[in-house]
C-alpha cells in the first residue's frame, strides 16, 4: 500500500505541475523550466510511484481550490462554481439581489453569446482542460492509454484518472454544445500530455472517448475501496457513464444508462436522503456533511484547505460570512417554488418570507451554527454526487426507453419520504410522466448544478419566474445561444485550428 504521508508530500509538487499547464496558448508553449516537464514527470514516476498518487490527489484539489479557472476572481473556485452558473442557466436559481455584481453577466444573459467575454467563457474551458491535462500526465506516467498497470494501486489510480478525464470532457460537451450531433465538430481532444493543439473533433469521437474511458475505468477500479469520498470509484464512473449515454441517446444508450443506474441503486449501498436530513430542523442537514450516507462523492473540507470568502458556501449560504449573507442573494425561482406542494418537506428548505432574503435555501444549505454571516473559514463540505440523483436519472431513462413502470417505481421510492401521498404517480404516463420527473429533478437537486444537464438532454425550455433581478418572467429554448458557453477568445487566438464560433 502507498504511504499517505508521502502522498501528502508529493501533492505539493504535483499541484505546482498542475498549475503549470492548461490549454490555449499554454499548449503551444514548452512547459516553464521551474515545473516538471511531461518527460521529467514520467521519469520521476518510474523512480517513485508516489509521484503518480500525489498528482491524482492534486487533481481532486483542483475541484475545490480557488483560481483553478485562471481568473482568480471571487466566482472562480472549482466545480461548485459551475454548479451555481448551471443552476442559474437552467432557470432554477434566481439572482434576486445583486450588490457586488457577481453572476450579473450570467443572469442578464448579455454576454453568454460573446466569445470575447473572458469572465464567462474562459474560466470553465480552462478549468476542465486543466483537469484533462493533469489526468493525461497520470495516464502517461502509468504507461499510456492502452496500458493496464500490474499493481492494483496503479490500476486504481489509472481508473481514477480516466474517470476524471471523461468527467471533464462530458462537462465540456454540456457547456459548449447545444445537443448531441454526431457529425458536429465540437472540442479538441487531448489523450496525452505532449500533443500539440489539435483541431476540434466531432461529437461522435468525443463521446467515444468518454464512454471508452469510463468503461475501462469501471474495470480498472473493480475491487477498489477508496479511502474517502473525495476519490472516484467504479460506482461514480458508472453514474457519469449513464449521464453521458443519456445525453448521447443513440442505439441502446438509454437501456445501458438504465442498467447502470439500476446497478448502482441496487448494489452500491447508498440509502436515499431521509426526511430528517432534507431540511432543518431535522436530525441534521443532509447537505453540509460528506458523511451523510446518501452522498456518493464529495469533499471533506477542513480549515487546512483555507477556503473562506471565496467559496461555494460563501455564494449560497446565508450563515456563511460572504456574499450570500451581505448582498448577492441566490433564491429558488419563484415559479418553481410555487409548484412545490405545501405538504412537501422540500418546500421548507426555502425562506418563504418577503424582503431581500425571500426564498433563499436557509434550511437546505447552512452552516450548523445557524448564525447569519458566521462561518468565516469553510468547514461545511462540498457535495458532488448523491444517490438521489441516480434515482431521478434512472426514472428518466426508463421513461424515455418505454419502461414507464420502472420510472414510476423509482419516482415513488424517491418521493415517499418527501410528500405524504405518492399515489398520483400511478396515473402518470407519456409526457405527463416525463414532465413530472423533470419537475422533481428541479426541486430535488436545486442548487446542485444537475438540472442544466437534464434540461439539455431532454430539450426543455428554460423558464423564469418573477423574482429575478434581471430578465424575469422569460422563457428560452434549451438551445438558445444565451444558455450555452462559447469557446473563449483566448483559445481561438492561440489554437490555429479553431476559428470564431462554436455554436
Amino acid at each position: 500500500m502507498i504511504d499517505m504521508k508521502n502522498i501528502i508530500k508529493y501533492t505539493a509538487m504535483s499541484v505546482l505541475t498542475l498549475f503549470a499547464v492548461g490549454c490555449g496558448d499554454e499548449f503551444l508553449e514548452k512547459e516553464p523550466s521551474q515545473f516538471l516537464t511531461s518527460d521529467q514527470f514520467t521519469d520521476a514516476a518510474a523512480l517513485n510511484p508516489e509521484v503518480i498518487a500525489g498528482t491524482m490527489t492534486g487533481i481532486y484539489a483542483l475541484m475545490f481550490e480557488t483560481g483553478t479557472g485562471g481568473l482568480g476572481n471571487h466566482v472562480d473556485f472549482g466545480q461548485k462554481a459551475y454548479d451555481i452558473e448551471l443552476d442559474m442557466l437552467s432557470g432554477n436559481m434566481a439572482l434576486s439581489v445583486n450588490t457586488y455584481g457577481w453572476y450579473r453577466d450570467v443572469t442578464q444573459l448579455t454576454l453568454m453569446n460573446d466569445f470575447t467575454s473572458t469572465f464567462l467563457h474562459y474560466k470553465p474551458w480552462r478549468y476542465y482542460y486543466r483537469i484533462i491535462r493533469s489526468a493525461n500526465m497520470v495516464i502517461d506516467g502509468l504507461g499510456g492509454n492502452e496500458a493496464i498497470p500490474e499493481l492494483d494501486d496503479n490500476k486504481y489510480i489509472m481508473g481514477q484518472a480516466k474517470t476524471m478525464r471523461a468527467h471533464s470532457y462530458f462537462y465540456l460537451t454540456q457547456l459548449f454544445t447545444y445537443e448531441y450531433d454526431a457529425a458536429q465538430e465540437i472540442l479538441p481532444i487531448y489523450t496525452n500530455s505532449i500533443d500539440p493543439n489539435p483541431p476540434k473533433s466531432p461529437a461522435s469521437d468525443v463521446f467515444e472517448l468518454i464512454v471508452n474511458d469510463l468503461e475501462e475505468a469501471i474495470d480498472l477500479m473493480d475491487g477498489y475501496v477508496r479511502p474517502s469520498k473525495t476519490q472516484v470509484d467504479a460506482n461514480i464512473a458508472k453514474v457519469i457513464l449513464a449521464y453521458a449515454l443519456a445525453f448521447r441517446a443513440q442505439g441502446n444508450d438509454l437501456q445501458r444508462a438504465k442498467d447502470l443506474t439500476n446497478e448502482v441503486i441496487n448494489t452500491a449501498g447508498y440509502p436515499l436522503t431521509t426526511a430528517e436530513q432534507l431540511a432543518f430542523p431535522g436530525a441534521g442537514s443532509g447537505f453540509n456533511n460528506v458523511n451523510t450516507p446518501s452522498w456518493m462523492w464529495g469533499m471533506d473540507l477542513t480549515s487546512d484547505q483555507g477556503l473562506n470568502l471565496v467559496s461555494w458556501w460563501g455564494q449560497i449560504d446565508y450563515y456563511t460570512y460572504s456574499y450570500a449573507a451581505f448582498g448577492d442573494v441566490k433564491a429558488i425561482d419563484r415559479a418553481l417554488y410555487d409548484q412545490i406542494p405545501a405538504d412537501d418537506i422540500r418546500k421548507t428548505q426555502f425562506n418563504p418570507g418577503a424582503g431581500n432574503f425571500a426564498l433563499i435555501p436557509y434550511n437546505k444549505f447552512f452552516d450548523p451554527a445557524r448564525i447569519a454571516g458566521n462561518q468565516r473559514f469553510i468547514l461545511t463540505d462540498y457535495l458532488y454526487m448523491r444517490i438521489d440523483e441516480v434515482y431521478l436519472l434512472n426514472a428518466e431513462v426508463a421513461a424515455r426507453s418505454g419502461d414507464e413502470g420502472t420510472a414510476r417505481t423509482r419516482l415513488k421510492e424517491l418521493l415517499t419520504a418527501r410528500i405524504p401521498d405518492v399515489s398520483y404517480i400511478d396515473g402518470l404516463s407519456g409526457n405527463g410522466l416525463a414532465q413530472e420527473i423533470y419537475l422533481q429533478n428541479r426541486i430535488e437537486l436545486w442548487g446542485e448544478g444537475k438540472t442544466y444537464l437534464a434540461m439539455k438532454r431532454n430539450k426543455y425550455d428554460m423558464v423564469r419566474g418573477s423574482n429575478w433581478l434581471f430578465s424575469p418572467n422569460i422563457t428560452l429554448p434549451y438551445n438558445d445561444p444565451r444558455l450555452t458557453y462559447s469557446i473563449p477568445q483566448n483559445e481561438i487566438q492561440n489554437n490555429p485550428f479553431i476559428t470564431e464560433g462554436n455554436k
